[in-house]
């Protein structure tokens, strides 16, 4: 059995191959994304916002994935960067979610090749993205990160965090390859 992969096809589709195990590990993953960024609903939320899909959130959450995520549109103005996350962190959540379901969905039947429309390469790549940002940011990947992993001891289990950091990075490569 063929390990995951991308690979465009003579005919130009992007097609994906998934390992049975593999799509184990990734369909894991992409479930804990897909909750992880899925917008929130709040109990006292103001109708008036909910009718025209903007939040009522200002202030970057704490959680320092989410944090990297949703990032600060202005570094230096926390009032236009809270004004800004109102009217957008929404959508975004939204986007990010359905991309995570939309490559959830792809890994049915592993084992076999599926040819993936322009919708499901999107999705890749954003959760590919977002993935990769996440778990970078729980472990603190830096940008020497290979001298971070032969740091660690042999039995530290970050290693493996590390691991899947590498392997995440090396579908999106793939992945981006396909597009060129």
């Amino acid at each position: 059995m063929a390990a995951t992969r991308f690979r465009r096809k003579r005919s130009g589709v992007v097609a994906l191959t998934v390992h049975p195990d593999e799509a184990l590990v990734l369909a894991g993953l992409l479930q804990q994304l897909a909750d992880l960024v899925a917008p929130e609903e709040s109990a006292d939320a103001d109708p008036l916002a909910a009718l025209v899909d903007i939040g009522t959130t200002t202030e970057a959450p704490d959680d320092p994935v989410l944090a990297r995520l949703f990032p600060d549109a202005y570094a230096d103005d926390p009032e236009a960067a809270g004004e800004f996350r109102r009217y957008t962190e929404n959508s975004l959540r939204e986007r990010k979610h359905a991309g995570a379901l939309r490559a959830l969905a792809t890994l049915e039947g592993p084992g076999k090749e599926r040819d993936l429309v322009d919708d499901d390469v999107q999705a890749w790549l954003g959760a590919l993205n977002d993935l990769r940002l996440a778990l970078g940011t729980r472990i603190d990947v830096q940008e020497d990160w290979p001298t971070q992993f032969h740091g660690l001891a042999e039995d530290d289990p970050t290693r493996s965090l590390f691991l899947l950091y590498d392997w995440l990075s090396w579908l999106q490569e793939t992945l981006v390859r396909c597009l060129r």
